[in-house]
């Protein structure tokens, strides 16, 4: 591959930054709140067609693809955006910002390390950093390889960008129905995986995993006014939340790149829930972090095991745990009833897919630095699950979701079109070691 097409991807993007921005605009003026994406597929779709992507495509469940075919046969590359958003929550908190206003200013934002603030031109709005900006420079990235192609530069492989449905609810029915099922369906596969969630420029190279469990405390009933006659729930509940806090937690491992191990307890109510009852049921809600190496088995194994500890010392005690699940329905009407498991993963720094990455990066100009989400992303499905290379580059900033001050730096999103195109050319060309299956 010819060394000029790096030096021109710089030039291609610089020429499509003010299309990019006000595309990025456009999605955050589009809300998409999980199950309610529709209209923003149509917009994406619209933008692909428009920069000239060779096919585009929207499966039963509402995710969508855009292909740019390479002018030999080659690996596909698939750069995946959610299209979701959470609630912007309450507009007051929003500083004078309208949450899907799109507005463009200079503001004071975080340098890359997040060590000093800088005056830089922003765009504001719900999901500017979770994940439009991303979703915006993917987009883009497939145009620069258009325009390579029709400059006459040739390249391997297929850009397969892949917009998502429902990823927030953190179930990956998205992600799972478009590889187990739209894929097959379609007689696509993919090799790697590109994610747009947001990095600051870095290659982010996994996250750690997440279960939630429901631990079920039973008792029984009577009346308020004679609490005797009963077994209060919420009384026995007491020494599993105690040992889940005081032992369980502090025992938890830890992993060098993606942290510490956790639990957490964020929920608690009980059954029949009146003033004047003695409650019978109270239900623990766990938000359990899981490390490379542990397993959802194990995890809900450490709930069962102090279970059956406090069991054997109190034959009054009863009680249960299990695998959370919520029924999640798709704008197209396609339902999940889906386990509340996403599984933790890392891609080496040394796997030949991320030296790829981080050779194109520098081909660009731009300095390689790697990171590991605190939050999970649909990575759990084609890293956590399927073990493809994957990895994060994106121009938006982890600390700015979900928040008020929701926005993103657009020199970054220049920088993140040329970026995620060179990592392309890259690793589409780096040979068969850079898919082999992640291992941990």
């Amino acid at each position: 591959m010819s060394k000029n097409i790096f030096e021109k991807i710089n030039e291609i993007a610089k020429e499509l930054k003010p299309g990019v921005v006000e595309f990025t605009q456009k999605l955050i003026q589009t809300p998409s709140i999980s199950g309610e994406e529709g209209p923003l597929t149509e917009l994406l779709i619209i933008e692909m067609e428009k920069l000239g992507y060779d096919e585009t495509y929207r499966d039963d469940q509402g995710n969508i693809f855009g292909i740019v075919n390479g002018t030999e046969d080659g690996p596909t590359i698939m750069y995946n955006s959610h299209m979701d958003h959470v609630s912007p929550g309450d507009p007051a908190n929003w500083e004078g910002y309208d949450p899907y206003g799109g507005e463009i200013d200079v503001c004071e934002i975080d340098n890359q390390e997040k060590t000093a603030k800088e005056m830089v031109e922003c765009i504001h709005g719900r999901a500017a950093s979770d994940v439009k900006a991303g979703e915006a420079a993917q987009v883009y990235a497939g145009a620069v390889l258009l325009k390579l192609r029709e400059m006459g530069y040739g390249f391997k492989g297929r850009f397969m960008f892949q917009g998502c449905v429902q990823e927030e609810p953190a179930e990956m029915v998205g992600m799972k129905h478009l590889i187990d099922k739209t894929l097959p369906a379609k007689g696509w596969t993919y090799d790697a995986m590109v994610s747009s969630e947001a990095t600051s420029l870095k290659l982010y190279l996994g996250h750690r995993g997440r279960v939630e469990m429901l631990a079920t405390v039973y008792g029984r009933t009577s009346h308020g006014s004679a609490p005797w006659l009963g077994i209060n729930s919420i009384y026995k509940a007491m020494p599993l939340i105690a040992k889940i806090k005081d032992e369980l937690y502090p025992s938890l491992p830890a992993d060098p790149d993606v942290g510490q191990a956790s639990i957490s307890l964020n929920i608690i109510e009980c059954s029949p829930g009146a003033l004047s009852i003695v409650p019978d049921k109270c239900m623990l809600s766990l938000d359990r972090r899981l490390i490379p190496g542990e397993t959802v088995e194990s995890a809900v194994k450490q709930i069962q095991d102090i279970i059956d500890e406090i069991s054997a010392q109190d034959p009054e005690f009863n009680a249960d745990v299990k695998v959370k699940s919520a029924l999640e329905t798709s704008y197209t009407g396609v339902q999940y009833d889906a386990e509340k498991i996403m599984p933790s993963w890392k891609t080496p720094k040394d796997h030949a897919f991320t030296l790829a990455a981080a050779e194109a990066l520098k081909e660009i100009g731009q300095e390689v630095k790697y990171g590991y989400w605190d939050f999970g992303t649909d990575g759990s499905k084609t890293a956590g699950i399927d073990r493809k290379p994957t990895i994060g580059y994106s121009p938006m900033q982890e600390q700015y979701a979900h928040t008020p001050y929701d926005k993103v730096r657009t020199d970054y999103i220049e920088k993140a079109v040329a970026g995620n195109a060179a990592i392309f050319l890259k690793v589409t060309e780096a040979g068969p070691e850079a898919f082999e299956k992640l291992v941990w």
